[in-house]
């Protein structure tokens, strides 16, 4: 509940005019949100853009968008960050199928030219930044070999948070189902942590 509650305190704070919250907000999910976009974009559309940048303008439309928010439960912050993440990649998706994109649809974070822009999310040193980007490639690759119904179910119940019932229903099977395979896919995801190296 203690996340829960720093979110929606930090949501208070920016509601009362304190734009600083809305960094530490974005600082907070950067990791949980950089890996749901993995996974969101499909193979191809990760030869052609960086996570990174669907992530960045992500935060960009939430920037924008923030006054629309109204928090109604724990976890309903990641959730709309999570439709916001969808909602940029399928336009990265339609951008890559007709090759054009108009300038204006380009972020633009805060500069001179541009005091009223977001701040980067990427305000942590270059170590910090590489030691976070390592963790989050070990943690893709164990996931990369899982069996795709069981990443799907962690992602869902572990990443994006969606409560047992939320899963069974998003998933289309009963709650007990639903709940053993998640059970083996923790199990097996462990599995792989264990072994050091997943094979």
């Amino acid at each position: 509940m203690q996340e829960a509650t720093s979110t929606y305190d930090l949501l208070d704070r920016l509601g009362d005019g304190d734009e600083s919250a809305l960094t530490a907000l974005f600082e907070k999910y950067h990791s949980r949100l950089r890996l749901l976009i993995h996974y969101k974009l499909s193979p191809e559309l990760r030869r052609l853009t960086e996570a990174e940048d669907v992530l960045q303008e992500t935060f960009f439309e939430a920037f924008r968008d923030i006054k629309q928010f109204r928090y109604d439960k724990p976890g309903g912050f990641f959730g709309w960050l999570s439709r916001i993440a969808d909602h940029v990649v399928a336009d990265t998706a339609r951008f890559h199928g007709r090759k054009k994109r108009r300038a204006a649809d380009l972020v633009r974070f805060r500069s001179i030219g541009t005091p009223e822009g977001p701040e980067p999310v990427d305000s942590g040193t270059p170590s910090r930044l590489l030691a976070e980007s390592e963790k989050l490639l070990a943690l893709i690759q164990k996931l990369d070999q899982l069996p795709e119904d069981y990443r799907r179910v962690i992602l869902l119940a572990k990443v994006e948070g969606l409560s047992n019932a939320e899963l069974a229903e998003h998933l289309g099977r009963t709650r007990e189902a639903t709940a053993l395979l998640l059970h083996r896919a923790i199990k097996r995801f462990r599995a792989l942590q264990e072994s050091g190296t997943g094979r």
